[in-house]
C-alpha cells in the first residue's frame, strides 16, 4: 500500500516483515511440526556431501538408462544364449543382474576382472566395450551416489523428503497424479455442465440476435502461440455467441466469457499470472483476420475482433465479465494470507537458507553467544529483494492476487441454480 501511495515502506514495517519471516523460518524448521521439505532444502544447503547427493541424484535416472544400454549390448539375455556355457558367460549374465538392480559398484567390479581373463583379452571387441563401459562418466556418477547414500547425512536428506510424499517417478507419485487428473477432469466437467445451463439462459433471453454455444479444451492456433512466453494456451471452457442471421453461410463467433475450473482457491491463485499471459497472447490477434481453435466439440472459428478487445490487465474494466474461475470447493473459512508458492520462495532463497542453517547449529550449540549465530538483520536482503527486484513482483502482490483471484471465482453449484431450468 505504501509502494502505491509512492512512499517508501518505513523502517518499523521493515523490522516487523524481518520478524514474522523469523517465525515463519522457526516453525518450518520445528522437528515435530515442520516443513519437512524445507528442512531438507536447508540439510542439502549446509551440507557438502548432501549437495553433491542432490545433484548426481538429478540426473541418476538419465545415467541408469545409460549406463544399461551399455551393459545389453555386451550382456543382453537374448545374446548370451547363443554363447557357448563357461565362466565368461556366468560372469556376463552376473553384470547384467548387477545393472538391473542397481548395484553399481558390482558392477564395475564385475568388469574389471572380466578384464583380467584370457577369453576377455582374445575378445577384442568385447574388451574394447568393458573399457569404455568402466570410463563411462555415468558409471561413475552411479558408483558415487552409491558410495554417498551411505552417509548419514544423505540418509536424513532422503527420510525428510520420503516423510513429504512419495519420490518422483514411484507409482506412489503416479498414482497421486492420476488421482489429481481425475479430480480435475470432473471439476472441469461440472464447469462445463453449469455453463451449457448459463448459455441456455442466455439463448431464452437474447436469442433472437446471438447463438451461444459452450466448448471445453479450447487450444489457441499454433499462430498465435509463438509468441507465448509461459501463456496459457488452453482454456478449460469457453462461452461463444455469433449473431442469428439470414442464409446458410456460418458466421465466426466471439468469445463471450473464459473459464477456468480448478479444484481449489489455492490452484487459481496459482495459475492466476499464467491467466493473464494467455489473455495477453489472445489479444495479439489481428482484428480482420478469423483464426481456426481446435476444442472438444471439434473446430470452430472466432473473430480476431473479438480476441483483439480481451482486457489485458486485471485493471480493466471489462475483466470481471470476461473471466472466471470456477471451483466445486467449499469456501475458505479463514484464507491463508500467504500464498504456498509466495512461502515457497521466501524459504527457498539463498539468504534464508543460510539463516536457518546459523539457526540450526545455534540450536545445536545451545550457546546464543557463539561466534556465527543467527541475527534477524541478516535476512535484509530478502526485504530489499522484495522491493527492488521484479522476480519478487509476484511475493510483493501475492495477498492483492489473493483477493483478486476470490472476486473472480464462483461456486459450480451458485451457477447451476441460478441458470439450470
Amino acid at each position: 500500500m505504501a509502494r502505491e501511495r509512492g512512499d517508501q515502506p518505513d523502517a518499523p514495517l521493515k523490522d516487523r516483515f524481518l520478524d514474522s519471516l523469523h517465525h515463519l523460518i522457526t516453525e518450518a524448521l520445528h522437528p515435530q511440526a515442520g516443513d519437512v521439505a524445507f528442512q531438507a532444502m536447508v540439510l542439502r544447503h549446509g551440507n557438502a556431501r548432501v549437495r553433491e547427493f542432490a545433484s548426481l541424484q538429478a540426473h541418476a535416472e538419465k545415467d541408469k538408462r545409460r549406463v544399461r544400454s551399455s551393459v545389453d549390448a555386451i550382456a543382453h539375455p537374448g545374446k548370451l544364449q547363443r554363447r557357448e556355457p563357461d565362466a565368461l558367460r556366468d560372469m556376463l549374465m552376473r553384470v547384467h543382474t548387477q545393472a538391473s538392480s542397481g548395484a553399481w559398484t558390482d558392477v564395475g567390479k564385475t568388469c574389471h576382472c572380466m578384464l583380467t581373463r584370457p577369453e576377455t583379452q582374445r575378445d577384442s571387441d568385447l574388451e574394447r566395450s568393458l573399457r569404455n563401459l568402466l570410463a563411462a562418466p555415468a558409471l561413475e556418477r552411479l558408483q558415487r551416489l552409491s558410495t554417498l547414500a551411505d552417509d548419514a547425512s544423505v540418509r536424513q536428506y532422503l527420510a525428510l523428503w520420503e516423510s513429504h510424499g512419495p519420490a518422483s517417478g514411484s507409482a506412489e507419485a503416479a498414482a497421486q497424479g492420476a488421482g489429481a487428473q481425475e479430480r480435475g477432469a470432473a471439476v472441469e466437467a461440472l464447469a462445463a455442465h453449469a455453463l451449457d445451463a448459463l448459455a441456455r439462459h442466455l439463448g431464452r433471453v437474447d436469442g433472437k440476435r446471438w447463438t451461444y454455444r459452450v466448448v471445453t479444451a479450447m487450444h489457441v492456433p499454433a499462430v498465435l502461440v509463438d509468441s507465448a512466453q509461459r501463456a496459457k494456451t488452453e482454456w478449460d471452457a469457453v462461452v461463444l455467441r455469433q449473431p442469428n442471421t439470414e442464409g446458410d453461410v456460418a458466421q465466426p463467433w466471439d468469445v463471450c466469457l473464459l473459464v477456468e475450473a480448478k479444484a481449489s482457491a489455492d490452484a487459481a491463485t496459482t495459475d492466476f499470472p499464467r491467466l493473464l499471459r494467455g489473455l495477453r497472447l489472445l489479444s495479439l490477434a489481428d482484428p480482420d483476420v478469423v483464426y481456426r481453435f481446435v476444442a472438444k466439440q471439434g473446430t470452430v472459428d472466432i473473430r480476431g475482433a473479438s480476441l483483439n478487445a480481451l482486457p489485458t490487465t486485471d485493471t480493466a474494466e471489462t475483466f470481471q465479465d470476461t473471466v472466471l474461475y470456477c471451483s466445486d470447493a467449499p469456501a475458505d473459512q479463514a484464507p491463508r494470507p500467504l500464498s504456498a508458492a509466495s512461502r515457497m520462495q521466501l524459504l527457498s532463497s539463498t539468504t534464508t537458507l543460510d539463516y536457518a542453517s546459523k539457526l540450526k547449529r545455534d540450536d545445536m550449540k545451545h550457546d546464543d553467544t557463539a561466534d556465527g549465530t543467527a541475527r534477524i538483520s541478516e535476512l535484509e536482503p530478502v526485504w530489499q529483494a522484495l522491493l527492488n527486484d521484479p522476480r519478487w513482483l509476484s511475493v510483493l502482490n501475492q495477498y492483492a492476487t489473493l483477493r483478486r483471484v476470490r472476486e473472480l471465482m464462483v461456486h459450480i453449484a451458485d451457477l447451476q441454480v441460478l441458470f439450470e431450468e
